[in-house]
């Protein structure tokens, strides 16, 4: 039997800006953003991708591109693609849409990637309170291996993935959505960091008009100012798939999406060359430009078969994924545990988020003492394929985290041993990763970040 070609069903230039693309782009999820291509079950097809940004970011070495990144813009998806049956009788809402990920990688001649810290008052990152300032890697791929300039010493193999994908919302789940964010953000909810620090991060993105990018909607008609105005913003994980960043949704998984409209209207982009678990910088990848190869089943009825609501609404539900058979393998590990004890000794119940923040901050200082920046030790931890997990949840006080870190992505053995750890002129200097210039306030706690 001769060999499947996949269809090229969207392509990007990236000599134009993403408004300029053939097929249009968009950056906001609504269900009346119409599909800019149509695909039957069972074809296999590509999509290509720009970066999150869409070109905001520069192979330089300079981190005022991630100081002034423009946020609204983001994140860029391909789509929506419009699923059928052979028949031509599109997905239903109710139904399950399997995505198979046949294929994937960088796009071909463009073969690296950024990762990185935002500005504390332009998004900032998971430990800002720590690292106020954006700050840049860039990463270059060679084959399935990937090395810095940035952070020298380490080579790792990626685990390539979108960062985003999903189906497209219905109108009674979008409003769902946009409820319980806008309550949120009206509530003040944990308006302040984990330890008491003045909490920069948005509690939530609302729908905003600036720069919203609706695909085939017309520009500045009333359609699209109606739709600009509900459109819910990319940037978490939410009940249709979305931003979820998981890093094994690589080569031969199968993700199962729940279907509200018709088609399903699957779109997706932000890819990723590798991750670690948690994204913890926030851009916090190997952020590239690339493509997917895919492959779909519609399971009628699959909703209510297999996935049950919790919540209020039968739209509480959430996708479920098959992990690929391909993915790097690891067998030597360091790992750091963290317990829901905030850095200012103040203990917290069972609070996963606060353990696993200290672990992140004993692997960045670890790592510190064998060459790097905390910079770089944060955006490797970030970037490389380590594992985080939630090892204890039911032992009151303490929630337990871990953090483990592959010991051979190094070009030193980093595991602790009787002689001392080299200091002085016998310290390797791997140089650092680009830092901008912050203009805020210095934060409270700067005892863990490298002045």
């Amino acid at each position: 039997m001769a060999p499947r070609t996949p269809r090229a069903v969207v392509k990007v230039d990236l000599n134009r800006k993403p408004s300029e693309q053939e097929k249009p782009l968009h950056n906001r999820w609504h269900p009346d953003i119409p599909p800019v291509a149509e695909v039957q079950e069972g074809e296999l097809f590509r999509v290509e991708t720009l970066d999150c940004t869409g070109g905001q970011i520069h192979d330089n070495d300079s981190a005022e591109d991630m100081k002034n990144v423009d946020l609204s813009r983001g994140h860029y998806l391909s789509g929506p693609i419009k699923v059928s049956d052979s028949s031509g009788v599109p997905a239903k809402p109710g139904d399950l849409l399997m995505v198979e990920i046949c294929n994937l990688g960088p796009l071909p001649g463009d073969e690296w990637g950024f990762t990185g810290t935002f500005d504390r008052e332009n998004g900032g990152s998971f430990l800002t309170d720590h690292f106020p300032y954006a700050t840049k890697a860039v990463w270059y791929f060679d084959g399935i291996f990937a090395s810095s300039r940035h952070i020298p010493g380490v080579r790792f193999p990626g685990l390539i993935h979108p960062g985003l994908i999903g189906t497209a919302p219905s109108k009674e789940l979008l409003e769902i959505w946009n409820t319980r964010e806008r309550n949120l953000v009206e509530g003040g909810e944990s308006a302040t960091t984990l330890c008491g620090i003045l909490h920069m991060r948005p509690l939530a993105s609302l729908p905003l008009v600036k720069n919203a990018l609706l695909g085939k909607v017309e520009v500045g008609t009333k359609e699209w100012y109606r739709i600009a105005n509900e459109a819910a913003r990319t940037a978490p994980g939410r009940e249709n798939g979305g931003n979820c960043d998981i890093k094994n949704l690589s080569r031969g998984s199968r993700v199962y999406f729940p279907v509200f409209v018709d088609g399903a209207n699957l779109s997706m982009g932000d890819m990723h060359f590798s991750q670690g678990d948690g994204e913890v910088s926030f851009c916090g990848a190997i952020e590239m430009n690339g493509f997917l190869e895919l492959r779909c089943e519609i399971l009628r009825g699959g909703m209510k078969k297999y996935l049950t609501p919790i919540g209020p609404s039968k739209l509480h539900v959430h996708p479920i994924f098959e992990i690929g058979p391909l993915e790097p393998k690891f067998s030597e590990w360091l790992v750091f545990e963290g317990i829901s004890v905030d850095e200012s000794g103040k203990q917290h119940f069972l609070d996963a988020t606060i353990a696993f923040k200290r672990a992140v901050l004993n692997a960045i200082n670890y790592l510190s003492k064998f060459g790097y920046t905390k910079e770089q030790a944060y955006l490797l931890i970030s970037c490389c394929p380590c594992e985080g997990r939630i090892s204890g949840i039911v032992d009151s006080p303490n929630a337990l985290a871990t953090l483990a870190i592959p010991t051979t992505i190094f070009d030193q053995d980093i595991r602790p041993k009787k002689e001392v750890v080299p200091f002085g002129p016998k310290l390797i200097n791997y140089g650092d990763v680009c830092k901008s210039t912050y203009d805020g306030a210095l934060p409270l706690t700067t005892d863990l970040a490298r002045d």
